[in-house]
């Protein structure tokens, strides 16, 4: 008798379930990599916003976002992001919601919203550039997050 499986002591998903579930995850989510791609493209109708507090956006944020914290997106977003823009929101990483709550925020105002997964900390483990108050700089890219010198080709 083979051992007890930890993965499959609950089954998988039927495949329809999971096309479905894994589907409507990439209408809220996007990665650093796809956003840094869009950016460096010079995609038009994406606005990032970053909504972390003002010292966490002086000591780094990425090049192009929109400085708004949570608590202001109600009163301020009409005025920063264009009506018919795509918002994909970042805060520090993958153990903050943060970004959660910014995207819940443009939701309920009927603007349509992607969180970027990983945030601003999965952003620098990759190697991309952010702007501090000292200008343009980068980090060598993180090898447990992404393959020296390519992109994962996922």
């Amino acid at each position: 008798m083979g051992a007890m499986s930890n993965v499959l002591r609950i089954p998988a998903a039927r495949p329809a379930d999971a096309l479905a579930h894994f589907a409507a995850r990439l209408t809220f989510e996007a990665d650093v990599s796809d956003v840094h791609a869009d950016l460096e493209a010079g995609v038009t109708g994406l606005v990032v916003i970053d909504s972390r507090s003002l010292p966490a956006w002086r000591q780094g944020h990425i090049p192009g976002a929109v400085h708004l914290p949570t608590a202001e997106i109600a009163g301020r977003a009409g005025e920063l992001v264009p009506a018919d823009a795509t918002v994909v929101t970042y805060c520090w990483g993958p153990g903050c919601n943060g970004a959660t709550r910014a995207a819940r925020e443009f939701a309920r105002l009927g603007r349509p919203v992607k969180e970027m997964i990983g945030g601003y900390e999965y952003w620098v483990r990759e190697g991309f550039p952010v702007r501090t108050e000292a200008g343009l700089v980068r980090r060598p890219a993180d090898d447990l997050t992404a393959p020296a010198g390519a992109t994962c080709g996922c």
